[in-house]
């Protein structure tokens, strides 16, 4: 079906048919570009080990996985240090599942795993809706010359969505030029994530939504296990309320990236990972229809 490497470990509860399940996750372990400490590739194996932990049940959404069907796909093959060729194989993956009528749940890797998982979905859903949970603006033209780096994906999908659609929530770190460019062509929200998502819920009714979540919005008293650490950011519990926030709206996509477990040995980072990752399936998900 794709060009993947093992299976061997799921995430908890997932079903090994993948024509039944209306989630698809899928990891995408490339870190090729990171600016300061490597290790992101890691962080989709990290995820899955850890998921054994989490209980089935929400009990803030009161939802349980073992009512929903999702296929973990496992991490796709990618060749080592082929930044092109690696976004071609993450986008045929990502349109495969979308073609098949399934949601797809993408685990990084570095940030730049997102532009092929957010064009294939803006090409799947016009008018999409980008939300943007990080600690870095990523609006660089290029980073050191180099226009395809994690530094500069948002970038990039302004010009896939149009900047008007771009939503930047937890931003706290970047150049001054990314600043300027974010008051004239984005919707940026400096340090901010609960308070202005509750202002705009009423704009975003209606409209295809794709999250792209980099695990250091939140700060890394909760999260250190990742690569571009950045104090000032929210708590575990706040970025796991803005999910909850989003679970009636048309969420047609979700990213998950950044988590470096080389820096965590608690695994905290990954089980917040984990946590997200299950609650975005029981939020944006579709419960299996009860026999009988």
């Amino acid at each position: 079906m794709f060009n993947l490497l093992d299976r061997c470990s799921g995430f908890i509860g997932s079903t090994d048919d993948y024509n039944e399940a209306d989630i698809v996750l899928v990891g995408a372990p490339m870190d090729f570009t990171v600016s300061f400490r490597p290790g992101t590739r890691m962080g989709p194996q990290a995820i899955r080990q850890v998921s054994i932990g989490l209980e089935e049940y929400s009990v803030i959404l009161d939802r349980d996985l073992s009512d929903y069907s999702y296929f973990d796909a496992g991490d796709i093959a990618l060749p080592f240090g082929h930044v092109e060729l690696s976004l071609q194989r993450i986008g045929q993956v990502v349109g495969q599942i979308l073609n098949d009528e399934k949601f797809p749940v993408v685990m990084g890797g570095e940030h730049l795993i997102s532009l092929p998982v957010i064009e294939q979905v803006a090409a799947k859903y016009p008018g999409l809706k980008l939300l943007h949970f990080d600690a870095h603006a990523d609006l660089r033209e290029n980073y050191m010359g180099q226009p395809l780096s994690h530094a500069s994906v948002i970038r990039h999908a302004v010009e896939l969505v149009g900047g008007q659609n771009v939503y930047q929530f937890g931003i706290r770190s970047g150049t001054r030029e990314e600043f300027a460019y974010a008051r004239e062509n984005t919707n940026m929200f400096v340090g901010k994530v609960i308070e202005p998502l509750k202002k705009l819920l009423p704009e975003l009714q209606g409209s295809p939504i794709h999250i792209t979540l980099d695990i250091d919005v939140v700060d890394p008293a909760y999260a250190p296990g990742t690569g571009t650490a950045e104090p000032g950011g929210c708590s575990s519990g706040e970025i796991l309320e803005a999910i909850y926030m989003l679970k009636d709206f048309n969420v047609v996509g979700f990213d998950l990236v950044e988590i470096s477990p080389v820096y965590d040995h608690s695994e905290r980072t990954a089980i917040l990972g984990s946590k997200l990752i299950r609650e975005a399936i029981l939020s944006f998900g579709k419960a299996k229809q009860k026999k009988g």
